[in-house]
């Protein structure tokens, strides 16, 4: 087990997301289902936590009501290699109710932020000279165009 686990908390979809985000990265698994005890405080049997690795990374999703919802105070970053990478979980992560933000940023089906940069991201904005028009591409952007930034 990892020592910092990201711990996700759902209304009742923890099961379905966890099922979701495993379908779209490759090295990925559900780990444990456990379920909510007789006299616990959702009905006994229904599930109350998922744990699932993400490539390689673990995760939890707790099923814990509708007493908080996930805000874009917090992001998952999906760092890709290619622009092909890029289109791929765009694609993945907006399809079925998900929408897209600006810069990268974007909101899945069930709430949660994500950003689907270029690996090479910090290194084009950090040039002193080419950051700035960087910057200014990516403004203009909603999935990122890593030939755009480069040229930038």
């Amino acid at each position: 087990m990892d020592r910092i686990t990201t711990f996700l908390w759902f209304n009742d979809q923890a099961e379905e997301a966890a099922n979701f985000y495993v379908s779209i990265f490759k090295n990925s698994k559900i780990k444990q289902v456990s379920r909510y005890p007789e006299g616990g405080p959702a009905p006994a049997g229904k599930v109350m936590v998922v744990v699932f690795e993400l490539d390689g990374r673990e995760f939890q999703a707790l099923n814990g009501g509708p007493h908080f919802k996930f805000t874009e105070a917090i992001s998952l970053v999906v760092h890709c290699d290619t622009q092909d990478e890029i289109d791929y979980y765009w694609e993945k992560l907006t399809s079925d109710g998900g929408q897209e933000v600006q810069c990268g940023w974007l909101k899945d089906k069930y709430g949660l932020s994500w950003q689907v940069v270029p690996r090479v991201i910090g290194k084009l904005m950090s040039d002193p000279v080419k950051g700035k028009r960087v910057m200014a591409e990516v403004m203009k952007m909603k999935k990122l165009d890593l030939k755009r930034m480069e040229e930038a």
